[in-house]
């Protein structure tokens, strides 16, 4: 039996923030291989660069404040342009090696990459630490993403960056109803536990009609079956989920990977 855990060592967080780049003498984490260098020479957002071969590369895993980027309508979100500063001064005119995961261009033809500088520094990890970014994974690119989580959690309890400002705050299950259509990270206690049709619902009040709920497709339960995470012992549990909230017999996100749900105390 195996949840997923928040907590973390000071050797992960060492570990995430410190590994060296391909090409430096030293080889890149398990689980990602190497996809070149390229120098950055535009900064498009918190998240997205542009190199010196024309690519554009969406940084794999962290979600930074969006900016508006021409869509009418669409109000930047708080430090947004704080964020694509961070992002700047991190990689603006400099060296970087690229390393994939999983799925190497998303829908709209970006290169998706787990960036790293000269010196080794992992870019991911430095956003996450200041507090620039919040952990955005997918199913298709899973690499590293418990270390990401691991930074992403020492900033938030230091409230560092977006992590002090409250349109990024952890929702509880009653104010997710307020929130359909947005990203959040939404924490509470798991009332009950259901299968139905091979689907699973975790419900965090006593109207699944009308409250909270995490559900994963039949595809996905056997994914978390097969890495030995029982869901009954989700059951009277905390978690946090984090994902696109929809309303659907109330507000429900729907989990793809183990990663989004976090068991986070008894």
């Amino acid at each position: 039996m195996r949840i997923r855990s928040c907590k973390f060592t000071l050797a992960l967080l060492v570990f995430a923030v410190a590994i060296p780049a391909a090409g430096q003498g030293a080889s890149l984490p398990a689980g990602l291989k190497d996809g070149g260098l390229a120098r950055a020479v535009e900064i498009v957002d918190g998240d997205t660069l542009v190199l010196d071969d024309g690519r554009q590369v969406r940084l794999v895993g962290i979600q930074a404040p969006k900016l508006p980027l021409g869509r009418a309508g669409f109000k930047a979100w708080p430090l947004a342009r704080e964020a694509k500063l961070a992002l700047s001064a991190l990689t603006l005119g400099r060296n970087l090696t690229l390393a994939h995961g999983g799925t190497r261009i998303d829908r709209h033809g970006r290169a998706l990459a787990q960036l790293f500088d000269a010196e080794g520094g992992w870019i991911q990890g430095q956003l996450l630490s200041q507090g620039m970014a919040r952990v955005y994974s997918f199913a298709d690119n899973r690499a590293l993403v418990p270390e990401m989580l691991a930074l992403e959690g020492a900033a938030r309890t230091a409230r560092r960056g977006i992590w002090a400002h409250p349109f990024y705050a952890v929702r509880t299950p009653g104010e997710a109803a307020g929130r359909i259509g947005g990203f959040e990270l939404v924490e509470g206690r798991v009332r009950d536990v259901a299968v139905v049709r091979g689907r699973v619902y975790l419900n965090f009040g006593e109207d699944w009609r009308e409250d909270f709920t995490i559900t994963l497709s039949s595809k996905v339960r056997r994914v978390f079956e097969a890495e030995n995470i029982q869901f009954e012992t989700y059951r009277d549990r905390n978690v946090r989920a984090r994902g696109w909230l929809k309303s659907y017999n109330g507000p429900m996100i729907e989990v793809t990977h183990p990663e989004q749900l976090e068991a986070i105390g008894p």
